[in-house]
């Protein structure tokens, strides 16, 4: 699981990854060496000092969790790049970083045309379409759906690529939003056009490098999708 708070990527693993760890020698693979900071939470309290960096946290229960929460809503962040916790249960970890929030559940689209991606540019970002499910909508058919709204381009929805949880404030509510997302291939894009009551201003087809390029402008959370579904190209 991958948590965005703040913008900035908190990940939870299980004992057996965490044990890994010490022993990677992949480059591709993190090891000890690639944290700039290593807390023991058996050994030691977690303490705003440590929010710098890379900050990996190991023996993470759910207290563990509710500290660094915590933390990260009261202590400056700003030189905190990532967090992974080691967790001694992980699933026990997941429902305590769930828990102060209002978990919201939506969809999205990477959708493909000649090697292109479709991106669109809203609130001064760049950005993918996505959007929140409605009552009884399964996440494929929600990302279909978003993607057609937003960009009035038809879509064929392939497999999932991976899902992201972000967090964000909204009328005085902390909010936790689930987001699924799914390889998509442009069936038609001849009316193509942005959802302007969405606030989207445009949308452009871009090749890989322009794509990387624009998201320095974005999202952490976006570029991580678009990592993970450039790894499942290579896989392929």
């Amino acid at each position: 699981m991958i948590v965005f708070i703040n913008d900035q990527p908190i990940r939870l693993i299980g004992p057996k990854a965490a044990a890994q760890l010490t022993g990677s020698t992949s480059s591709s693979q993190p090891s000890f060496t690639d944290y700039d900071e290593i807390v023991d939470a058996r050994l030691e309290a977690l303490r705003a000092e440590s929010l710098h960096g890379h900050l990996l946290i190991l023996n993470a229960n759910p207290a563990t969790v509710s500290k660094l929460l915590t933390l990260l809503q009261r202590s400056e962040t700003s030189n905190l790049l990532s967090v992974t916790l080691g967790c001694l249960d992980k699933e026990a970890c997941e429902e305590a970083i769930k828990k102060p929030f209002k978990v919201i559940k939506a969809a999205g689209g990477v959708v493909y045309k000649d090697d292109k991606i479709l991106l669109m540019f809203r609130r001064g970002v760049w950005d993918l379409p996505k959007g929140k499910l409605d009552p009884g909508e399964s996440s494929k058919e929600g990302a279909v759906r978003e993607v057609e709204e937003e960009t009035n381009v038809e879509v064929a929805v392939g497999e999932r690529i991976c899902t992201t949880w972000h967090t964000y404030t909204l009328n005085g509510s902390r909010i936790l939003k689930r987001t699924r997302w799914y390889r998509m291939a442009a069936l038609d894009d001849s009316r193509m056009t942005p959802q302007q009551d969405e606030d989207i201003e445009k949308l452009a087809w871009l090749n890989w490098r322009e794509t990387k390029l624009a998201l320095t402008n974005s999202f952490s959370s976006i570029r991580y999708v678009i990592d993970e579904a450039g790894r499942e190209q290579k896989v392929e």
